[in-house]
């Protein structure tokens, strides 16, 4: 059965209706092409300022949609289709009704509910005389999997127009509150190696997990710092997050790894991330891996970089972000995690996380979101898309 949005909708119920179409990353095709239609329906209904000024692209499973109203400021809208896997819990349900409504189901979240309001938003504010900012609506692929599949660097590549403007919002679940800027993330892989020896004649080896000793003292002993930038506050981490060793019971191993985790705060741009990781490892002059490359076969550390994206710093103090926090009623708080908004920034353009949900339940096989915040985050983008600055 062919699937009809109703942009103009209740965004609640444009959510509900996202949500029963299934689009785990890299099978976003089906949701790109319904919501492609639905914009490119809704312009054709137009026969205010917008008329002739909309324009609507589909690039693969990337759908943009822009005003060219000449207003005198742009904010870019973007969000992403994909979820991750379904795990029971698509087609989605509803308990509850009036303010204690809840919507259940995969991308409830993370974040269909986000791309139902900006959807909503653009359908009914695009041809309004209110709009007081051109708008950029920008939905794209494979957010959830690994960053070189990532439909927002893809658009940065092929159509960086699309993402240029004043200001950028993200609608990554936020409780309905601004979450600015965003941490760096990156990995490293340290490698041991050893010598092979039967576990009852031990000494005729080297345990290369316990090389990794003095790697497991650094991160026990390690004290993260706080960084308070735009009223936000940073908190680092540097954590363990996987390990491996060992073939069988009784064997010394001669080989083990560790990954470790860093996330940074924004004002550390990636050199200065590694950098600092690789101090507090007592990695600083130890072998570095080649990426492609084996470690070194003789006894010892090295390390590789596997993972390496910096951080966002929340830009609260440019104007269209000061204004965006007026309208939010100054409930604003420092994003802990990797977002989008750090492309954004690298462009050079100020970019908040804001949506419904909370991201705590992003993922989750319960994953839900009261339709009260639906409302809410609709309500005041709308007060901030129409209010002249």
């Amino acid at each position: 059965m062919t699937v009809v949005l109703d942009l103009t909708a209740d965004p609640i119920d444009l959510t509900r209706a996202l949500v029963d179409i299934p689009s785990p990353s890299r099978h976003e095709e089906q949701i790109a092409g319904i919501v492609h239609a639905a914009l490119v329906a809704t312009a054709a209904g137009f026969t205010g300022p917008a008329r002739g000024n909309v324009e609507i692209t589909r690039d693969g499973n990337r759908v943009m949609a822009r005003t060219t109203r000449g207003l005198p400021t742009r904010v870019v809208l973007a969000g992403h289709l994909d979820t991750v896997p379904v795990a029971d819990n698509v087609p989605g349900h509803v308990t509850g009704e009036g303010a204690d409504m809840v919507l259940h189901g995969c991308g409830t979240v993370d974040m269909k509910s986000g791309d139902a309001v900006f959807l909503h938003l653009f359908a009914t504010l695009a041809d309004s005389p209110d709009l007081a900012h051109d708008l950029s609506l920008v939905l794209y692929d494979c957010e959830e999997i690994e960053a070189t599949a990532n439909g927002l660097g893809f658009l940065e590549r092929t159509h960086p127009d699309w993402l240029t403007g004043n200001v950028a919002i993200l609608g990554e679940p936020t409780g309905g509150l601004i979450e600015a800027g965003c941490q760096g993330t990156l990995r490293i892989r340290v490698h041991t190696r050893g010598v092979r020896a039967h576990s009852a004649r031990s000494w005729l080896g080297d345990n290369a997990v316990h090389r990794l000793a003095p790697i497991l003292a650094a991160l026990a002993a390690y004290e993260p710092r706080s960084v308070y930038i735009d009223g936000c506050v940073y908190r680092e981490g540097l954590q363990a997050v996987r390990m491996s060793a060992g073939v069988a019971g009784n064997t010394v191993p001669d080989e083990a790894w560790i990954d470790v985790n860093f996330r940074s705060a924004p004002d550390r741009d990636t050199d200065a991330a590694l950098a600092h990781a690789l101090d507090a490892l007592g990695l600083t002059g130890v072998t570095r891996v080649p990426d492609g490359q084996q470690p070194p076969n003789e006894p010892g550390l090295s390390w590789e970089l596997t993972d390496l994206s910096p951080g966002a710093l929340p830009g609260l103090s440019a104007p269209a972000a000061a204004d965006l926090v007026t309208a939010a009623g100054g409930r604003v708080r420092a994003k802990y995690g990797w977002t989008d908004v750090s492309r954004f920034a690298a462009l050079g353009i100020p970019a908040v996380n804001l949506g419904p949900g909370d991201p705590g339940l992003a993922h989750k096989r319960d994953e839900h979101c009261p339709a009260v915040q639906i409302t809410e985050v609709a309500d005041t983008l709308r007060g901030y898309l129409t209010a002249a600055h």
